[in-house]
């Protein structure tokens, strides 16, 4: 099983220091990098301080810069907000500037908040026929010329200036839920992306069930994609450490939820956090279930959890660092996690891993 790291630039009050924020989501990138981490993913998010991300090549051609041989993954970019022509080009320009480092995600988006800004009032549940429509057009402009018309774009022939190095084009991800995104997934040849919030365990195996159905069901010869899926992780060294990082995610997740469903205001780009008591679905932030769910434990609680996802079929586990919690206890908790974790699922040929003092 294979790691990856969800890193995000985030405020939760306007007395933090936007360059310490930056400077520390590099850190954490170059710690990852030099731990073995495969890939690092950077979320694509609009006029929001929790997820200052709102150009992503630009993020990762930074992290890029700054790092040997990790991969550089968009998680994800949004379809609808987007126009064919300049998605594809800014995506081989980074893939061009980082040697090949490119993992390229697609998704629908998430907050209607965004959307009412960066897509005319789009519905979110209406933005999958984008990304239906994106993906193809992609993968024809990184090929040569190409003209579309199309429901949601039309335009003459053009081409992606520049190509991306990796040809036809680099490896593919999407975020899928429901078993028709699996399908549509392994039929479009992208690999799989998986998040069961806070969720149990079985949500994991409810993902991994539709996705060897789908699997099963697709063209013989159909090559097997990766399967990742991702939860909120921390790592501390004794039982009683857990409550400032159960804190810090349930600040988060109060503020997730407003910009979710639109139940709160959102001031200079810090969304109000509303009751989590106030949700039908309140059972999912109590601490208890926090503490059993998320990748969240001393070192030997974590490894148990993820031998669970290993046995299940989980080719990318993808560590999810950035839910409000403090700077600090964001390394700590990734040093832990790098020295006392990760060398429980080493490869035989590669047990020396690099060590983060």
């Amino acid at each position: 099983m294979k790691f990856s790291l969800a890193i995000n630039m985030e405020r939760m009050s306007p007395g933090t220091d936007m360059q310490e924020v930056a400077r520390h989501t590099l850190e954490m990138v170059q710690m990852a990098d030099e731990a073995g981490f495969d890939i690092t993913w950077a979320a694509e998010h609009h006029a929001i301080e929790m997820t200052i991300a709102p150009a992503p090549f630009q993020l990762l051609a930074w992290w890029g810069a700054h790092t040997n041989r990790i991969r550089l993954g968009t998680g994800v970019v949004v379809a609808a907000y987007w126009h064919p022509i300049k998605l594809a080009g800014e995506a081989a320009m980074l893939d061009l500037l980082t040697g090949g480092r490119l993992e390229f995600g697609l998704g629908c988006g998430a907050y209607q908040r965004e959307f009412n800004r960066m897509a005319r009032g789009l519905k979110t549940q209406e933005s999958v026929p984008y990304m239906l429509e994106m993906l193809p057009i992609l993968k024809q402009l990184w090929q040569g010329d190409y003209a579309h018309d199309g429901q949601f774009w039309s335009f003459p022939k053009a081409t992606s200036c520049p190509k991306p190095l990796q040809q036809p084009h680099p490896p593919l991800w999407v975020a899928a839920r429901n078993p028709v995104s699996f399908q549509w997934a392994l039929d479009s040849g992208c690999n799989i992306m998986t998040w069961a919030l806070t969720r149990e365990f079985a949500e994991v195996e409810t993902y991994m069930e539709r996705f060897e159905t789908a699997l099963a069901n697709a063209p013989a010869g159909t090559k097997r994609p990766r399967f990742m899926t991702m939860r909120h992780s921390a790592v501390y060294e004794k039982p009683d450490d857990w409550e400032p990082y159960v804190k810090s995610l349930q600040r988060v997740a109060a503020q997730f939820e407003n910009l979710f469903r639109e139940l709160g205001a959102v001031d200079n780009g810090f969304p109000e956090e509303i009751d989590l008591a106030s949700l039908e679905h309140r059972a999912e932030y109590d601490p208890t279930m926090l503490r059993t769910n998320l990748m969240f434990g001393t070192p030997d609680e974590v490894i148990a959890k993820l031998k669970r996802y290993e046995a299940l079929g989980v080719d990318d586990f993808l560590y999810y660092a950035s839910y409000g919690l403090p700077m600090e206890l964001q390394k700590k908790s990734l040093k832990l996690f790098i020295n006392e974790v990760m060398p429980a699922f080493a490869e035989p040929s590669s047990k020396e891993r690099v060590a983060v003092a």
